[in-house]
């Protein structure tokens, strides 16, 4: 069995955060946070990479990531607002990318049929999580019922938040075997109280969440009946999007890689097995947030976790 592929998501940039926050150092060596994760791929095994970048970063990602990048095969897969298919045509004014999906798909023709893990690229998710979702894919199969085996790595919410502000998180609701029965979008998840909240009225009703409630932080496992049907399933989404009797915004609307996950799931083509995992995510939604990783991560490097970095 092939080995499988790590996309790595990069093509974002971060609108709360300001610039290509993929390119910023969070160490005195000149490491990303994305030199993190390649690490932990490394480790865990993974032998070939593709960055889903636009066109016009390609430049600044090699000075900065691929240059000085040994152990692992890397290609390029670049997200492109015209990258649909035939019939449709980009909304007058569009510049927003069509979505976590539809950047996936951007890697179709790279894969060969092959497994993929798709994680973020300015996302910190520790190491052991790498490990338990290769071991997954390479010897995992479909169940007698021939539904895909798919799997997200869920992480506890309080290992998520951020001190500095609100930030966005799929809620995940297991079924009796563990795996994912659903995912509810939460747009709005900050401390608050001693606690941890969510509002979708600005701020006028406060539901409270435990802290070890699992959340998808993007990290997901998929065969590669994933990429057929997403790619698939783009034009109906096109079709529904910027039709002339949707209610979607045309120039807004996006393609989210859940979404594509939870039809699989409800027209049973597909089971997600929940990875959970003790580990921190760090990330740097807000500028205030990268001391923090900073710090983390020197710690880290202190108690020998990055050998070499």
């Amino acid at each position: 069995m092939d080995k499988p592929v790590l996309l790595i998501m990069a093509a974002g940039m971060g609108s709360r955060y300001g610039g290509l926050k993929q390119m910023d150092p969070v160490d005195d060596r000149g490491n990303v946070i994305l030199d993190y994760s390649l690490y932990a791929a490394k480790k865990a095994g993974f032998e070939e990479v593709i960055f889903i970048i636009r066109k016009e970063h390609e430049a600044d990602f090699r000075e900065r990531i691929t240059d000085r990048l040994t152990g692992i095969r890397y290609q390029f897969a670049y997200q492109d607002l015209a990258d649909i298919p035939e019939g449709f045509t980009v909304p007058e004014g569009r510049v927003k990318p069509w979505g976590t999906a539809h950047a996936v798909r951007a890697a179709r023709h790279l894969l060969n049929n092959r497994s993929f893990v798709v994680i973020n690229a300015d996302d910190y998710y520790g190491i052991s999580p790498f490990e338990t979702i290769f071991d997954f894919l390479t010897n995992t199969e479909a169940d007698a019922s021939g539904k895909a085996a798919f799997a997200m790595v869920g992480y506890r919410l309080e290992n998520t938040v951020t001190e500095n502000g609100h930030v966005a998180r799929g809620i995940c609701r297991m079924d009796e075997n563990g795996e994912l029965a659903e995912i509810t979008e939460r747009t709005r998840i900050e401390k608050r109280d001693g606690g941890i909240a969510w509002t979708e009225d600005e701020g006028e009703t406060w539901n409270t969440l435990p802290g070890s409630t699992l959340v998808s932080m993007n990290f997901w496992g998929f065969t590669p009946l994933f990429m057929e049907e997403a790619d698939r399933r783009f034009a109906d989404f096109l079709k529904e999007s910027l039709g002339p009797e949707s209610a979607a915004d045309p120039l807004k609307c996006e393609y989210f890689l859940p979404s594509v996950v939870e039809m699989l799931m409800t027209e049973n083509l597909a089971k997600v097995t929940v990875l959970s995992t003790e580990e921190k995510w760090y990330g740097v939604t807000y500028k205030e947030d990268k001391a923090e990783v900073v710090s983390a991560l020197a710690k880290l490097r202190k108690e020998g976790l990055y050998p070499g970095m």
